[in-house]
């Protein structure tokens, strides 16, 4: 939720307070919505239509099964690419902030160069205490002191307590030391007020009733997304019907409108044709006010492994995504946002591992070009799904999506004796292209409570 401000404040600032973010905010999704309106005249393509009656019975046949479903996607293109964002990223300034060619002690060497406050790791030990080394964790194989598998069972004990008493506080305290494999689809309904009532399947129900009714150019998007992400993913692919049933009734849910209050981003309009510009007639497109970007089921894939139930798992995607991911595509100075999450990456590599980043600055390999893509999709596609689920269990643990910046500068520094003998950018792609071996847990721990500060 937003934090409390004044009363006074007017609603553009409850949603962001920096006027320029709210512009670089607003021309960024003009050239989204430039985008998705060329794409639609180039391929002369209505952006909503009613199926015919046959339409409808036969995508209501094949529901449970529209992974078989081959249609022609060629001409469609994503609206927009994780290194599109980057570039916007790069090119935000303050106007009240003197950023002069000549160097000075304030220069940040990264692309981020917006001066907004980030945490250092003191103040990050502080806020992730639990993460400590003295502290048991789930995804931990070789802890010294404790035999793990007394601590697994201890607690694996506490945790169906936690269960027992559904308090979604103690869970929430509860999963930042990780969550056991069986417990954690419950743990995390609990955290995210998930209780899957009969008044919930039958909303979700009527989602469905307007994806069969009404055909939208978005779905094609969204076809040729799974098509190119899940359908070649070796985790995700026994997903496909799933991740179609989820994401055509996410772009159906105006309830998801209601995250635009604090959210930096506005949802883009249509008018219905002839009345361009009259207010009355004027719809929020698509209805949940979003435009999928490219990769974006990967925000959904590893909830199927925890939820099989359609209507449950739509709403914990759900939830996820207004409580946290929507922070990671919007232009923002929050916290999470994804500025200040680069920023934080930046800044603790510039801080910790000063040679390795000159080093890759100077080969024109700068960290943030290929650490950007893990952040803004979650690390989703990037590490083993165990390692991907422990690092979720941090985020609703801790409500903060900083682990992410926290992650990515701690993969930098265990690549860092790699990273220092290559010469281009081509060459560190190649060191940190496959991150699927990696153990989460001991790298945030080595990187927060082993580094020298």
């Amino acid at each position: 939720y937003p934090s409390p401000c004044h009363p006074a404040a007017p609603p553009e600032h409850i949603k962001e307070p920096l006027a320029y973010m709210r512009k670089a905010q607003g021309s960024w999704e003009k050239r989204i919505l430039k985008s998705l309106n060329s794409m639609c005249t180039e391929l002369n393509i209505p952006l909503a239509q009613k199926r015919p009656v046959n339409e409808q019975k036969e995508l209501l046949n094949k529901w449970n099964e529209m992974g078989t479903d081959e249609p022609d996607l060629r001409l469609f293109r994503p609206v927009y690419a994780p290194k599109d964002f980057l570039e916007v990223l790069m090119n935000l300034r303050n106007p009240n902030y003197e950023n002069g060619e000549q160097p000075s002690f304030r220069n940040h060497l990264g692309l981020i160069q917006v001066p907004l406050k980030v945490k250092d790791i003191p103040e990050l030990k502080e806020d992730f205490s639990e993460l400590g080394l003295n502290l048991g964790q789930l995804g931990i194989d070789d802890s010294a002191q404790v035999p793990p598998e007394f601590f697994e069972n201890e607690h694996v004990h506490v945790g169906q307590k936690v269960l027992a008493e559904q308090d979604s506080a103690a869970a929430q305290q509860y999963v930042r030391q990780g969550c056991p494999t069986a417990l954690r689809a419950d743990l995390w309904a609990l955290i995210l007020n998930i209780s899957n009532q009969p008044e919930d399947i039958l909303y979700y129900e009527q989602l469905k009733s307007n994806v069969i009714q009404h055909n939208l150019l978005v779905d094609s998007l969204i076809y040729k997304d799974v098509k190119l992400t899940a359908s070649n993913d070796d985790y995700y692919f026994v997903f496909e019907d799933y991740l179609y049933q989820v994401l055509l009734c996410f772009s159906r849910d105006t309830s998801i409108l209601e995250h635009f209050t604090y959210s930096s981003a506005t949802p883009p309009k249509s008018y219905i044709q002839g009345k361009l510009g009259v207010e009355e007639y004027a719809v929020f497109y698509p209805p949940n006010g979003m435009i999928n970007y490219n990769s974006f089921i990967l925000s959904v894939a590893p909830l199927c492994f925890l939820y099989h139930e359609p209507s449950k798992l739509y709403q914990i995607f759900r939830e996820m995504y207004v409580r946290f991911f929507f922070r990671l595509h919007s232009i923002s100075s929050h916290p999470s946002g994804i500025v200040s999450l680069c920023l934080l990456f930046e800044t603790l590599l510039q801080t910790h591992l000063p040679q390795l980043f000159y080093h890759l600055r100077e080969i024109g390999a700068q960290p943030l070009r290929i650490s950007f893509k893990w952040m803004v999709r979650a690390f989703s596609g990037y590490l083993a799904t165990d390692q991907l689920l422990l690092l979720w269990d941090r985020i609703l643990g801790y409500n903060s999506l900083e682990i992410l910046a926290v992650l990515a500068a701690a993969v930098f520094a265990f690549r860092a004796v790699n990273l220092m003998e290559v010469t281009s950018l081509a060459a560190a792609e190649a060191v940190l292209a496959d991150l699927s071996t990696l153990k989460v847990m001991p790298l945030l721990q080595i990187f927060l409570f082993a580094t020298v500060t």
